[in-house]
């Protein structure tokens, strides 16, 4: 891939830059947000895995942006299907066949394998996992959604009921969602002492709120393959093949959410193709997507389909649709993205910097640095947990991590932070340059904390 650099920080940058703060402090409201003291970060452009403001300061994007700019920032070729795509068609309704659909559904089906069949687009994740779980009652005639409280699954309806951490409390509106634990051996809701224990502990307590909910009222099981924003949270040996069983065993639809996951984040096309994350080889029923099927350079996401579940709607109209589902500029992206990464071996590539950068990199700083109390992850989806005191796993405080996360930006690093975490997200193009010099200013900030 060759990237031209486009001249950057002069004064008309820095007075573009200005003018956009402007702008956003006086006319646009944030997500998740209390409003009065905001001051976002102005990004005036980027290149690669790297951004930069509008006075010109670059950063290494460790954020990915929201973990979804798989293929970095600008690529050539997925602008360049963009731009084909605007001269011959900007938009179709969807109850028309266009080419730059079923290409897009095409090459999404030849990597999530031969189990599956179709695709139904969405605009993004949230309303993936709302189309997968309405797929999931229809099939079932089931109604309640069977989740974890680590998870997060989108701002819409169902998809933030599901969802489990706090953000779910506000907004809990839709119905017959039920909440579980799932497997985090290093705060271990079930007192395990190993992963194997915990997942076999998890794996009981997620059968015993199956039957004491009752399972014939039980549609879905909705998981995301690796919990992503609550913690890269990688599933202990057996959960996946237990939960696969359980979900037989009751006649329950088992939805991976790969959202974050999905499309090269873990060194594979999916998570739960990667032998690190599912040795079984545990196959779902429904898989979201979104974010890195194209990088997030349009909205899009959707719903991969296996032909028993497709096949039920062949005479029975399926009640759910929407404006932009498949939007051909979407489409386009995903059909250059994907196309991009298989040329450029841009999978591979997230595979080896997590393998022989990342992992061994961010397990030498925690020797070195007592504020980590574990590092967990694969690929280019990694979470540095971050404790006060090793001994006891307390979480950082967030004043401790704010100040952390200010010098990583003073330093050239825009992270991700959550919790009490720093997660390392690159983008699966990193350089191994840039994946050091990363694992470099990380090093230094630590040390600074």
């Amino acid at each position: 891939m060759t990237l031209a650099t486009p001249a950057r920080g002069t004064a008309a940058d820095a007075d573009e830059g200005r003018r956009a703060l402007e702008l956003d402090r006086a006319h646009v409201f944030h997500s998740w947000s209390a409003q009065a003291a905001l001051a976002p970060m102005v990004i005036a452009g980027g290149l690669g895995s790297t951004v930069w403001d509008g006075a010109g300061k670059e950063y290494l994007d460790f954020s990915s942006q929201l973990v979804n700019v798989n293929i970095g920032h600008q690529h050539p070729k997925v602008l360049a299907g963009i731009k084909a795509q605007a001269e011959l068609l900007t938009t179709v309704a969807p109850a028309h066949a266009n080419l730059a659909r079923g290409e897009a559904a095409s090459r999404i089906l030849a990597r999530a394998g031969d189990e599956f069949s179709k695709v139904f687009f969405t605009n993004g994740g949230a309303d993936a996992n709302e189309n997968a779980i309405r797929l999931a009652r229809l099939v079932t005639g089931r109604d309640k959604v069977l989740s974890t409280y680590r998870s997060y699954h989108g701002n819409t309806g169902a998809a933030i009921t599901a969802t489990g951490d706090w953000r779910r409390v506000p907004n809990e509106y839709a119905r017959a969602h039920v909440h579980f634990f799932g497997p985090f051996a290093y705060r271990s809701e079930f007192w395990s002492d190993s992963p194997e224990q915990e997942s076999e502990r998890a794996l009981h307590h997620l059968e015993r709120v199956i039957q004491a909910e009752g399972a014939s009222s039980i549609a879905a099981l909705l998981l995301e393959t690796i919990p992503g924003t609550a913690g890269v949270l990688v599933p202990p040996p057996g959960y996946l093949a237990g939960v696969r069983a359980l979900a037989d065993k009751y006649g329950i639809v088992l939805i991976l959410d790969e959202v974050m996951a999905g499309f090269g984040r873990t060194g594979d096309w999916f998570a739960f193709q990667n032998p690190g994350v599912n040795p079984e080889g545990v196959v779902p029923d429904l898989v979201t997507f979104a974010k890195g099927v194209n990088s997030g350079y349009v909205p899009a996401g959707g719903v991969i389909i296996p032909p028993w579940i497709a096949e039920q709607f062949d005479d029975a109209v399926f009640p759910g649709g929407l404006t932009y589902s498949g939007h051909p500029l979407a489409m386009a992206s995903i059909v250059a993205a994907l196309d991009a990464m298989e040329e450029e071996g841009i999978v591979e590539n997230a595979a080896a910097i997590g393998r022989d950068v990342l992992g061994p990199g961010l397990a030498a700083l925690a020797e070195k640095h007592e504020v980590i109390g574990e590092v967990r992850g694969v690929g280019v989806f990694w979470a540095l947990d971050l404790v006060g005191d090793r001994a006891s796993r307390s979480p950082l405080g967030a004043q401790e991590l704010g100040r952390l996360k200010a010098d990583l930006l003073r330093r050239g690093m825009l992270p991700f932070s959550a919790d009490n975490r720093i997660h390392v997200v690159p983008p699966c193009v990193i350089t191994r340059e840039e994946a050091e010099r990363g694992l470099a200013i990380l090093d230094e900030a630590l040390a600074a904390l």
